[in-house]
Protein backbone atom coordinates (compact mmCIF):
# COMPACT_ATOMS: atom_id res chain seq x y z
CA UNK A 1 0.00 0.00 0.00
CA UNK A 2 0.90 3.91 -0.71
CA UNK A 3 2.92 5.66 2.21
CA UNK A 4 3.00 9.39 2.34
CA UNK A 5 3.29 12.21 5.00
CA UNK A 6 1.39 15.19 5.10
CA UNK A 7 3.69 17.86 6.70
CA UNK A 8 1.47 18.78 9.33
CA UNK A 9 1.41 18.19 13.52
CA UNK A 10 -2.29 18.99 13.79
CA UNK A 11 -4.20 16.01 14.01
CA UNK A 12 -7.50 16.92 13.13
CA UNK A 13 -6.62 17.96 9.69
CA UNK A 14 -4.67 14.73 9.79
CA UNK A 15 -7.79 12.58 10.16
CA UNK A 16 -9.87 14.43 8.02
CA UNK A 17 -7.90 13.91 5.06
CA UNK A 18 -7.29 9.83 6.30
CA UNK A 19 -11.39 9.38 6.47
CA UNK A 20 -11.12 11.06 2.72
CA UNK A 21 -8.80 8.27 1.30
CA UNK A 22 -10.64 5.69 2.99
CA UNK A 23 -7.54 3.36 3.48
CA UNK A 24 -5.95 3.55 0.55
CA UNK A 25 -3.05 5.10 1.60
CA UNK A 26 -1.46 4.94 4.44
CA UNK A 27 -1.04 8.27 5.59
CA UNK A 28 1.63 9.69 8.60
CA UNK A 29 2.27 12.69 10.02
CA UNK A 30 4.92 14.84 11.55
CA UNK A 31 4.99 13.41 15.06
CA UNK A 32 4.74 9.78 13.50
CA UNK A 33 8.36 10.10 11.32
CA UNK A 34 9.70 11.31 14.43
CA UNK A 35 9.93 15.14 13.75
CA UNK A 36 7.97 17.72 16.43
CA UNK A 37 9.62 20.88 15.43
CA UNK A 38 7.99 23.93 13.36
CA UNK A 39 9.63 23.80 9.51
CA UNK A 40 10.46 27.28 8.75
CA UNK A 41 8.03 29.26 6.12
CA UNK A 42 9.92 31.84 4.68
CA UNK A 43 8.77 32.89 0.95
CA UNK A 44 6.11 35.22 0.21
CA UNK A 45 3.75 33.18 -1.61
CA UNK A 46 1.45 30.40 -0.15
CA UNK A 47 2.97 28.27 -2.78
CA UNK A 48 6.22 28.88 -1.75
CA UNK A 49 5.28 28.47 1.80
CA UNK A 50 3.85 24.60 1.05
CA UNK A 51 6.25 23.97 -1.04
CA UNK A 52 8.93 24.50 1.57
CA UNK A 53 7.30 22.44 3.87
CA UNK A 54 6.65 19.04 1.90
CA UNK A 55 10.49 19.24 0.03
CA UNK A 56 11.89 19.81 3.98
CA UNK A 57 10.51 16.01 4.78
CA UNK A 58 11.12 14.67 1.11
CA UNK A 59 14.81 16.14 1.40
CA UNK A 60 15.20 14.91 5.28
CA UNK A 61 13.46 11.70 5.30
CA UNK A 62 12.90 10.76 2.02
CA UNK A 63 9.16 10.37 2.02
CA UNK A 64 6.57 11.77 -0.55
CA UNK A 65 4.79 14.28 1.27
CA UNK A 66 2.26 17.27 0.99
CA UNK A 67 1.64 20.29 2.99
CA UNK A 68 -0.47 23.36 2.75
CA UNK A 69 -0.64 26.84 3.30
CA UNK A 70 -3.76 28.90 3.55
CA UNK A 71 -4.10 32.81 3.44
CA UNK A 72 -6.83 35.45 3.60
CA UNK A 73 -6.80 37.64 0.85
CA UNK A 74 -8.88 40.96 0.89
CA UNK A 75 -9.16 42.82 -2.50
CA UNK A 76 -9.19 46.76 -1.34
CA UNK A 77 -6.55 45.58 0.73
CA UNK A 78 -4.18 44.40 -2.84
CA UNK A 79 -4.18 41.04 -1.36
CA UNK A 80 -3.70 41.36 2.40
CA UNK A 81 -3.04 39.73 4.52
CA UNK A 82 -2.13 36.58 2.35
CA UNK A 83 0.79 34.73 2.97
CA UNK A 84 1.44 36.68 6.58
CA UNK A 85 -2.05 35.60 7.46
CA UNK A 86 -1.08 33.87 10.78
CA UNK A 87 0.96 36.58 12.08
CA UNK A 88 -0.62 39.83 10.06
CA UNK A 89 -0.51 41.89 13.63
CA UNK A 90 3.19 41.21 14.19
CA UNK A 91 5.20 37.92 15.63
CA UNK A 92 3.34 36.16 18.90
CA UNK A 93 0.00 37.94 17.90
CA UNK A 94 -3.33 36.32 18.44
CA UNK A 95 -6.47 35.87 15.89
CA UNK A 96 -8.12 38.47 17.93
CA UNK A 97 -5.46 40.84 17.15
CA UNK A 98 -5.23 40.19 13.72
CA UNK A 99 -9.08 40.24 13.02
CA UNK A 100 -8.91 43.51 15.02
CA UNK A 101 -6.03 44.88 12.57
CA UNK A 102 -8.52 43.65 9.77
CA UNK A 103 -11.56 45.75 11.03
CA UNK A 104 -9.54 48.71 11.32
CA UNK A 105 -7.85 48.88 8.24
CA UNK A 106 -11.47 48.15 6.49
CA UNK A 107 -13.13 50.38 8.81
CA UNK A 108 -13.79 53.27 5.99
CA UNK A 109 -13.80 50.97 2.67
CA UNK A 110 -16.87 49.61 1.18
CA UNK A 111 -15.35 47.28 -0.95
CA UNK A 112 -15.53 44.42 0.84
CA UNK A 113 -14.45 41.59 -0.78
CA UNK A 114 -12.45 38.98 0.03
CA UNK A 115 -11.37 35.05 -0.58
CA UNK A 116 -9.31 32.47 1.41
CA UNK A 117 -7.19 30.56 -0.19
CA UNK A 118 -5.59 27.35 0.57
CA UNK A 119 -2.53 25.76 -1.82
CA UNK A 120 -1.76 22.51 -1.10
CA UNK A 121 2.42 21.30 -2.62
CA UNK A 122 2.64 17.34 -2.99
CA UNK A 123 5.58 16.35 -3.35
CA UNK A 124 6.64 13.05 -5.40
CA UNK A 125 9.55 11.21 -6.25
CA UNK A 126 11.31 14.86 -5.98
CA UNK A 127 8.56 16.76 -8.66
CA UNK A 128 6.03 19.20 -7.25
CA UNK A 129 2.48 19.31 -8.36
CA UNK A 130 -0.40 22.02 -6.69
CA UNK A 131 -3.37 21.94 -5.86
CA UNK A 132 -5.66 24.99 -4.99
CA UNK A 133 -9.12 25.59 -3.40
CA UNK A 134 -10.57 29.25 -2.65
CA UNK A 135 -13.71 30.36 -1.35
CA UNK A 136 -15.04 34.41 -1.76
CA UNK A 137 -16.88 36.12 0.02
CA UNK A 138 -16.66 39.44 2.03
CA UNK A 139 -15.10 40.44 5.58
CA UNK A 140 -17.95 42.08 8.03
CA UNK A 141 -17.63 45.49 9.83
CA UNK A 142 -17.64 43.32 13.07
CA UNK A 143 -16.88 39.68 14.60
CA UNK A 144 -20.08 37.08 14.85
CA UNK A 145 -19.70 33.74 16.16
CA UNK A 146 -17.42 31.03 18.38
CA UNK A 147 -16.86 28.38 16.17
CA UNK A 148 -13.73 27.74 13.63
CA UNK A 149 -10.08 30.08 14.01
CA UNK A 150 -8.63 32.86 12.24
CA UNK A 151 -10.69 34.63 10.77
CA UNK A 152 -13.38 33.03 10.95
CA UNK A 153 -15.75 35.70 12.47
CA UNK A 154 -14.90 38.60 10.11
CA UNK A 155 -15.29 36.01 6.99
CA UNK A 156 -18.68 36.01 5.52
CA UNK A 157 -18.81 33.03 2.19
CA UNK A 158 -20.83 34.21 -0.90
CA UNK A 159 -24.39 32.59 -1.08
CA UNK A 160 -24.47 32.37 3.15
CA UNK A 161 -25.63 35.86 4.92
CA UNK A 162 -23.39 33.83 8.21
CA UNK A 163 -19.47 33.99 9.14
CA UNK A 164 -17.53 30.68 8.86
CA UNK A 165 -17.63 31.38 12.41
CA UNK A 166 -21.65 31.00 13.06
CA UNK A 167 -21.41 27.71 10.97
CA UNK A 168 -20.65 24.15 12.47
CA UNK A 169 -17.63 22.49 11.09
CA UNK A 170 -19.70 20.74 9.05
CA UNK A 171 -21.40 23.21 7.24
CA UNK A 172 -17.97 24.97 6.83
CA UNK A 173 -16.01 22.02 5.74
CA UNK A 174 -18.57 21.31 2.68
CA UNK A 175 -17.37 24.58 1.27
CA UNK A 176 -14.18 25.55 2.49
CA UNK A 177 -10.97 26.59 1.28
CA UNK A 178 -9.56 24.05 2.38
CA UNK A 179 -12.06 21.32 1.96
CA UNK A 180 -12.03 22.13 -2.03
CA UNK A 181 -8.09 21.65 -2.31
CA UNK A 182 -7.78 18.48 -0.32
CA UNK A 183 -10.67 17.36 -2.78
CA UNK A 184 -8.92 18.06 -5.98
CA UNK A 185 -5.49 16.85 -4.27
CA UNK A 186 -7.30 13.50 -2.92
CA UNK A 187 -9.21 12.74 -6.54
CA UNK A 188 -5.59 13.54 -7.87
CA UNK A 189 -4.30 10.36 -5.41
CA UNK A 190 -7.39 8.72 -5.85
CA UNK A 191 -7.10 8.31 -9.72
CA UNK A 192 -3.84 7.09 -9.82
CA UNK A 193 -4.34 4.42 -6.97
CA UNK A 194 -6.89 2.97 -8.80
Amino acid sequence: MRSLVFATNNRHKLEEIKVILKDRIVLSGLNDIGFSGEIPEEHETLEGNAAQKAFFVYDKYGWDCFADDTGLEIEALNGEPGVFSARYAGENCTFEDNMSLVLSKMERISNRKARFRTVIAFVEKGNIRYFEGTVDGIITTEKHGQNGFGYDPVFVPDGFNRTFAQMSLAEKNAISHRAKAVEAFTRYLIDKIL
